[in-house]
This record gives C-alpha cells, structure tokens and sequence, in this order.
C-alpha cells in the first residue's frame, strides 16, 4: 500500500538563505494543491508515493521592489533534506571554489584564461597537458567551467576537483555554512577512498612562462558520513559484480536541495544570503558564470559540441529535457542539474525577458524500478525528464499568470 502522508515544509527565504521553518504534514497546502490539482496519472503516481521516489522540490517566488530588489518566498514538498545521490550537482560548488581560490593566491598572471598543466603524484592520477576541446588545444580553468556548464563534462569537473583539493572544498564549504555538504570524489574514473583524497600537482602558465606551481595535496580530515546510507536493494560493485543488498552511500557526495538553492542564490543574488555563505568573485567572474552556466551547447562557438548528442536542452530538465525540444531565446536557465545512480536533480534560476518573468526551483527524484543500483538501467526517460518538463510548466504558467507589482530588471544577466 503506497504511503500517503505527504510532508510540506513552507519556507521563508531571509538574509541567510533557506530558513526552515514550520513542518505540516498535509495535503492541504498550497504547492501540494497546486500540483495535484494539475497533475498527469504519472506525476500524480508520483505524488502519492514519495518515499518510493525520494522526490523533493523546493519552489521559490521572487517579488521585487520599487528598488529592484528581490525578495524570496520558497516552498517545500516532501520530506526535509533525506538523501539523494547528487551527482553533477556538486560541479557548481567545485568550480565557485576553483574561482575563490584564484583569487585568494593572489598570483601575477595567474587567471582562468592561464594555461593548466595537470601532473601526477600518486596511483591512478592523470597527466593532462592539452585539451581537444580548446581552439588551442590548451587546458584552461576557464574551458573546464564551460564544458562543466554546458554539458556537465566529468574529466572538466576532475581537473578542477584537483586544483581545489579534497580538504579545501570541504573546509571551504563547512566555513561558509554548507554543514551536509561534501565532496569527496572524482567522476567516472575508478579510485579508491584513499585515492580520492590525494590530488595532482598542478602547474600554470603565461605566454609559456611557469607562473605558480602547486603542489600535490592530501586531506588528511574524514568526511564520510558517520552513518550507512543504504539505498536500493542489490547493487553492482566496483568489479562490476552484481551483488544482494543496498549500496552504501556514506563515502559518497551529498549536495542537499536546501543547500543547493541557497547556493544559487548566492551566485544570482550574493546580496540576499549571509556574508559568509557568499563566494570571494569579482565581477568578470560573476559575468562569466552567468553567460556559461545558461548557455546551450548549440549556442558555444569554443568549445564547439556534437549537436546529436548534446542537444541544445541536454542539461535543462526543467520544461525542455524531456522532449528535447528548442527552448525560446527569451528564455534563460541558469542551472546545474547532475543525474547518475537513478537519481535526477536541477537547481534552476528560470528568467522568461520577454514576459519579465522570474522564479527559482530544485527537485530531485529517483527513478530506479528495479532496485539495481549502478546497473545503468534506470527510469529517466521513462518518468525522470517527464516529471521535471511538467512540474516546471505547471510552476512557469503559475507565474505567467502571477501578478507582480514592479517587473524584475535582468540587465545584471546579460550576457
């Protein structure tokens, strides 16, 4: 029998970014309602079975004053930050460090456009001194960032896991109060939990002059999760061994949705979050992540990209994903979504100039019918897409019809 208690935290956004407030446990409220009232059979199986589909979604109005200021009301359905599987999510923290840190060394010369030369130093590390991708087949941190953004590239996101380190991201975001939040592994390349915590020395150029050497690093703090997080009921293993029982996530990322909307809110408005929760960025840095983090692969001239396989709304799940279809010129999504293990996850900022239309939302689900975990045979097309193209209609048409007393100015967002 499904369960049918749903839970809905209403949230209002202050200062400090997402405070939790009160827990209701009812189907009377508003997004519930909204949703429901609106549903397809297979969002509203969905609806009803929220433990099976692990599924969140946090909904954020956004009115402005006189001003242009903008002010946050958020609201939450289902259950407060249980785990999910963030997957490419954690690229958007990994790269607003790579930029801090930039900053913070304080180097002559040294930018996002300075060449990147990749070393090894320990078991299974890679050496990378040139890059495909770049028109002069030069890795930068700047070509890493496009291709995470665009297309969500795992070895771009590796490269700048690397020049961050282990136990700087981590002790970066734990400062800046992202207490659930951890990274503490590379993509797609199998390494151990030991191997995870070592990374590459990393050289940089100028004009073929070596500007800034760092060195190999090791995190030589812990930051598994204290307790097992089993999920699924078989699982494949690393030798790609099928065995019986849950995998356990403890020694995996965890990105929760609360933190990832706050941490947009930090990219799109600083302003309206607590200092320290704030990224150290300049202004060509903020300039740079909007223009990338809501380019389409089709709209990228270097790096250019296989149209067949990145389609233009390759990694936009909300509204466009699931049918693959052109998304308008008026519209803008500046968003990270990640999708691995069955789960599917975007946290979006969705800007429609034409209508002067704005509002913010991230939602996760599972989709893995057979309990298998890390068999590749999931549910994304089957009910993951389709559940994100119809709860970001239902929420962009709510908005459409929403009135608003003074319309947003998107100037700061032009690219």
């Amino acid at each position: 029998m499904r369960r049918k208690i749903l839970y809905l935290l209403v949230i209002i956004m202050v200062g400090s970014g997402i405070n939790n407030a009160v827990l209701s446990q009812t189907k009377e409220s508003w997004l519930y309602t909204k949703l429901d009232n609106q549903a397809s059979p297979a969002l509203k199986d969905i609806l009803t079975d929220p433990d099976q589909y692990r599924v969140q979604v946090i909904y954020t109005r956004i009115d402005r004053d006189k001003n242009n200021k903008p002010h946050f009301t958020s609201y939450r359905l289902f259950k407060k930050d249980s785990y999910f599987y963030p997957a490419s999510t954690v690229k958007l923290p990994t790269v607003l460090l790579a930029l801090e840190k930039l900053n913070e060394l304080h180097v002559a010369g040294l930018d996002i456009h300075a060449t990147m030369i990749t070393d090894s130093a320990f078991t299974h590390q890679l050496k990378i001194s040139k890059d495909s991708s770049a028109v002069d087949m030069k890795p930068s941190i700047a070509q890493y960032i496009k291709k995470i953004f665009i297309v969500s590239d795992n070895d771009a996101y590796n490269r700048l896991y690397e020049f961050d380190g282990q136990q700087y991201l981590n002790e970066k975001l734990q400062a800046k109060g992202y207490k659930d939040t951890r990274i503490v592994h590379r993509f797609q390349y199998p390494m151990t939990e030991e191997e995870n915590k070592h990374t590459n020395p990393i050289l940089f150029y100028k004009n073929d002059q070596l500007i800034y050497k760092q060195p190999a690093a090791y995190n030589t703090k812990a930051n598994a999760s204290p307790d097992p997080i089993l999920i699924g009921n078989k699982h494949v293993d690393a030798n790609e061994v099928l065995k019986d029982g849950p995998m356990d996530f403890s020694h995996k990322n965890n990105f929760p949705l609360s933190e990832q909307q706050t941490m947009l809110r930090a990219v799109m408005f600083p302003e309206s979050v607590a200092k320290k929760k704030r990224f150290n960025l300049t202004r060509d840095d903020y300039s740079f992540v909007y223009k990338y983090m809501s380019m389409m692969p089709g709209e990228s001239e270097d790096p250019k990209f296989d149209k067949k396989e990145f389609f233009d709304t390759y990694a936009k799940f909300f509204i466009y994903r699931a049918d693959k279809k052109q998304k308008p010129d008026y519209m803008r999504i500046f968003s990270k979504a990640g999708w691995s293990h069955g789960f599917l996850t975007d946290n979006a900022y969705i800007v429609d100039t034409k209508n002067k239309v704005e509002f913010m939302v991230s939602a996760t689900i599972y989709v893995n019918s057979d309990g298998i975990v890390n068999d590749d045979k999931y549910d994304y097309d089957e009910k993951g897409y389709p559940f994100f193209k119809e709860v970001g209609e239902m929420l962009y048409q709510h908005e459409l019809k929403r009135e608003r007393k003074f319309k947003p100015d998107f100037r700061k967002f032009n690219p």
